[in-house]
């Protein structure tokens, strides 16, 4: 089964939409994010397949990142969930530090590293974070962190969020790999 290019809203920033949280969680729902967490590697790198370099140093849209530094971005950004998730297990509400994440996407390594390297990366925290997360209960799930910005989050909202984040960022891919699929608002 193919990554597929996604359904499109208007706006190629949210090419799924933006992240909403149900009012109510069912626990086949929890279920799917964590199969949307796990698949996220492996969806990414089938959305990247074959792309020339020039793809590859495309942005997504006007004034967006290029693929590459999409790519390295989840690895960032996942990699911050991660330890999120490990702050929240061992601590009671710890605030987490925020990142500027576009700051981030313009240091060098961003900007020129091979996509190979932080999809390697992407593998082995993906593998370790499903360790992990394969492993919580429901009273895990509700233990929080404090985002400075955002506010209480329980891990498990920040699992959809990163359920979401994955698919989000496979849909900016695919919006240079497959640009006749846009729809235009």
């Amino acid at each position: 089964m193919g990554v597929r290019m996604p359904s499109l809203t208007t706006d190629p920033r949210y090419p799924l939409g933006k992240f909403e949280f149900p009012d109510h969680v069912a626990p086949e729902t929890r279920l799917q994010w964590l199969r949307e967490v796990e698949d996220t590697p492996a969806k990414l790198r089938e959305a990247i397949d074959g792309m020339s370099a020039s793809q590859l140093d495309t942005p997504y849209r006007d004034g967006g990142w290029t693929v590459r530094q999409v790519v390295h971005h989840v690895v960032d950004s996942h990699l911050n969930s991660y330890i999120r998730f490990r702050l929240a297990l061992t601590e009671n509400e710890p605030t987490i530090k925020p990142y500027h994440e576009d700051l981030w996407a313009e240091l060098p390594d961003a900007r020129t590293a091979p996509v190979e390297l932080s999809l390697a990366m992407l593998d082995a925290l993906h593998a370790r974070w499903m360790l992990l997360l394969r492993t919580l209960t429901d009273q895990d799930f509700s233990r929080s962190f404090r985002h400075p910005e955002r506010g209480l989050m329980t891990l498990e909202k920040n699992l959809a969020l990163y359920a979401w984040h994955g698919r989000h960022h496979v849909g900016h891919v695919l919006l240079v790999k497959n640009p006749a699929s846009q729809t235009r608002g």
